[in-house]
């Protein structure tokens, strides 16, 4: 699988990420908006499970007056491929 450069994390030159305590670990995250606390999980269950990723945390938002009153955001790290790891 090719990278898309637009995807990747720039890093300054010279950057030295060895300490193993303060290492960049970059990560994702998609939202969840939606008008019922189920729906957000239901959604977020379905999107996990035809994705090949990792969670790493979630967050939970909720918002009187809003067409869409919850919002869930899942962080996430994309899986290696197979053949990749």
């Amino acid at each position: 699988m090719e990278i898309d450069p637009g995807l990747c994390l720039d890093v300054p030159e010279g950057f030295n990420d060895s300490d193993e305590e303060s290492q960049v670990h970059p990560m994702a995250r998609k939202l969840f908006p939606v008008a019922t606390a189920a729906e957000a999980f239901r959604q977020a269950h379905e999107w996990v499970k035809e994705n090949n990723v990792h969670l790493v945390d979630v967050s939970w938002k909720h918002v009187e007056g809003e067409p869409y009153r919850y919002e869930l955001c899942v962080y996430f790290t994309f899986e290696p491929e197979p053949e990749d790891a």
